[in-house]
């Protein structure tokens, strides 16, 4: 268990943590089980930002950039480094030894580029819009732990990897489908309860809570669409489908977030 810890915040986060002395099938199931605990950090930051942005000391658009530079920090920009190259390997060639070069070799092309831009555009105004509300908060907050469910979606028996070596190729099928079950319950679970506190104040406990648990759907939903995409195109996931995934599935989930709270407020 100390080993997937290790695994999941060394692999996840900038946070220094000791090596894993073992790293086999298990401890990366744990690992990647263990995902939506490693956004606790910039959880942390994306709430006392929002504080500012619910006491009218920070813009809200201001807070929100802020938000997301915090969270590429926090995971040395990994996801985002994995969106642009599976962006440029899905555009790329059809041709499956050819995209998988694309993504090897790191540089950012053209794809990975509008990709980039694009998602964190949408990221930000969505994020803006869901600050200035403690019940958006909550919702943000969803969204952000739960677009980390996509490492172990993505790494759930029966999904292969693409390469023979890799991150990928460490944790395909590493995850067991009824522990994925159990910790995605569990997740909507913390998050419908977050947002039902926070919407108590206003009269909004259901409501809140059903957004939220709409936020964790729609997140798992995106996850599952990048991840089919690129298994029929790739043969199967690396470490930057995995990335994608998750600043898809954010992207996707605040999105639907922003709608669930004008619901809600209406």
């Amino acid at each position: 268990m100390r080993d997937g810890w290790r695994l999941a915040f060394g692999t996840l986060t900038v946070i220094r943590v000791a090596p894993p002395r073992v790293v086999d099938a298990r401890t990366a199931g744990i690992a990647m089980l263990l995902a939506p605990v490693t956004a606790l950090p910039a959880l942390v930051v994306w709430a006392a930002l929002a504080a500012l942005v619910v006491h009218g000391l920070l813009p809200a658009a201001v807070g929100a950039a802020l938000a997301l530079v915090g969270t590429a920090l926090l995971s040395r920009a990994m996801h985002l480094d994995g969106l642009a190259d599976t962006a440029d390997g899905l555009t790329a060639s059809y041709d499956r030894g050819r995209a998988l070069e694309v993504m090897r070799r790191g540089d950012t092309g053209p794809a990975g580029a509008a990709a980039l831009v694009l998602t964190l555009l949408v990221q930000a105004a969505a994020l803006a819009a869901l600050m200035p509300s403690t019940v958006g908060v909550a919702l943000a907050g969803a969204a952000l732990v739960a677009s980390r469910l996509a490492p172990a979606v993505c790494a759930r028996t029966g999904i292969p990897a693409a390469r023979p070596e890799g991150l990928g190729h460490t944790v395909a099928g590493s995850v067991q489908t009824g522990r994925l079950l159990g910790v995605g319950v569990g997740v909507v679970g913390v998050a419908a309860l977050g947002a039902g506190l926070m919407g108590s104040t206003q009269g909004l406990v259901l409501p809140a809570a059903a957004a939220s648990v709409a936020v964790v759907l729609v997140s798992c939903a995106a996850t599952e669409a990048v991840l089919r995409r690129s298994v029929l195109r790739f043969g199967g996931i690396t470490g930057d489908v995995i990335g994608a995934s998750m600043e898809i599935a954010l992207a996707a989930s605040l999105v639907v977030g922003t709608l669930a709270l004008a619901l809600v407020s209406t």
